[in-house]
């Protein structure tokens, strides 16, 4: 029996809030479309007024032009002309005397030119080895050809063998002018010259032998 009774009670309760949802819904759909005022219409003019503009002309009177009058041409100056000597100049005090010009025999021509050693123009300097742990020394001996360039180049004394390679290559590159002998360039041998290797450490102080 009580059971019946809660069923019914359910059922009322269940219709009331579905009244009370039906109703609240009802009443948002009925503000949500209200009609809205009609709106004014609101028009604008731009440029109601067009303003004339007005061009006026300005009359330039141009001033009448004066004639200009040519000057009359320089005067002309009669120039004297200068009378001719009738003196010969030779014969005048002062004047250069004749003389005939001295013949010159070209096949018996010659320049004396003094004989001279061997002199060095150029000197390249050697790169210092990479491998080079202190300074060292290389002496060497070449010969000079009649153009003046180094040839037989020998190391007789290295310090260190890392110094060879280098010497020998620095000298191939060096310049000479050739000796002359008799007026006539000719080759110089037994050529000696020694090539120093200076290495310094960080702090610039130099590693010796």
């Amino acid at each position: 029996m009580s059971g019946i009774v809660r069923w019914i009670g359910g059922i009322i309760v269940a219709a009331c809030i579905t009244f009370l949802l039906f109703t609240l819904m009802r009443v948002l759909i009925a503000g949500d479309f209200k009609l809205q005022p009609k709106q004014e219409k609101l028009s604008f003019e731009v440029n109601a007024k067009i303003e004339e503009v007005k061009v006026t002309r300005k009359d330039v009177k141009v001033s009448k032009v004066r004639r200009v009058v040519t000057p009359p041409p320089p005067p002309m100056i009669e120039r004297q002309q200068a009378s001719q000597p009738t003196v010969a100049i030779a014969s005048l005090e002062g004047a250069i005397p004749d003389f005939e010009t001295p013949k010159l025999d070209r096949q018996n021509f010659k320049i004396a030119v003094s004989d001279r050693d061997a002199q060095p123009l150029v000197r390249i300097p050697p790169i210092m080895p990479p491998r080079a742990e202190k300074s060292g020394h290389c002496k060497v001996r070449f010969d000079v050809s009649p153009q003046g360039a180094p040839f037989n180049v020998v190391a007789t004394y290295c310090s260190g063998s890392v110094f060879k390679r280098p010497s020998i290559k620095s000298v191939q590159k060096w310049k000479y002018n050739p000796k002359i002998m008799n007026g006539r360039t000719v080759a110089r041998k037994g050529v000696e010259s020694q090539i120093t290797f200076r290495l310094t450490d960080e702090r610039g102080k130099l590693l010796p032998e």
